[in-house]
């Protein structure tokens, strides 16, 4: 739980401010989750999560747009048929608090954590600066902010599924990214270029590499 209070200190997810008049306060919630390594020598983490109950939204007061694309099933089943028919490396990448370094477009308020008041300022609220999970807009302002970034590495964006990115490289051969919610499948011919969208991507977010 502290881990998780200095991330979004150091994010500078949230500012406290007064109470303002009228306007309502997002309500939150911890969420715990057990998560086995990749590896034995791993072990097990443990995790908690600030998540902000979103049904306590208002439309039009809280969020406006909502909606963000997801990646079709068959999109995925098509990349790892091209991987096997063309024999391409394929690399899986897990992106790290993904909803927590998006701007937010509206002005929300929440109430602040229990057992993690800030002294003196009990009586404050949150007024959130970034995305934050559970919240109803973080998906789309995740997907907004990533998009943005593909199309600035120069990438395309598939017609028939916005989730899946491709390039052309100067050898003639594609390199293709599929995005699921924060986790990503990169399929390029050269080890070497995959590696060189990886690098790109952390330089951009923080990135877990979760291998082939």
């Amino acid at each position: 739980m502290k881990d998780e209070m200095k991330s979004h200190q150091k994010n500078n997810t949230w500012d406290l401010v007064t109470q303002p008049q009228g306007r309502k306060i997002v309500t939150w919630k911890w969420i715990f989750k057990k998560k086995k390594g990749i590896s034995m020598a791993e072990g097990v983490k443990y995790k908690a999560r600030v998540v902000a109950r979103g049904f306590s939204q208002r439309e039009r007061v809280d969020y406006n747009e909502i909606f963000s694309p997801v990646v079709r099933h068959t999109s995925i089943r098509a990349l790892l048929a091209i991987v096997a028919h063309q024999d391409l490396e394929l690399e899986h990448l897990d992106v790290k608090t993904a909803y927590l370094h998006d701007e937010l477009e509206e002005e929300i308020y929440m109430t602040q954590p229990d057992g993690f008041q800030f002294p003196g300022k009990e009586n404050h609220v949150c007024r959130l600066n970034k995305s934050l999970y559970g919240l109803k807009q973080s998906p789309r302002q995740w997907y907004k902010r990533f998009d943005s970034y593909m199309m600035k590495l120069g990438y395309i964006r598939c017609l028939y599924d916005y989730c899946v990115y491709y390039n052309k490289l100067k050898d003639e051969s594609y390199i293709y990214l599929v995005l699921y919610m924060d986790y990503m499948l990169i399929a390029a011919k050269q080890m070497c270029d995959a590696q060189r969208l990886k690098d790109l991507l952390s330089d951009e977010f923080k990135m877990k590499d979760l291998g082939a």
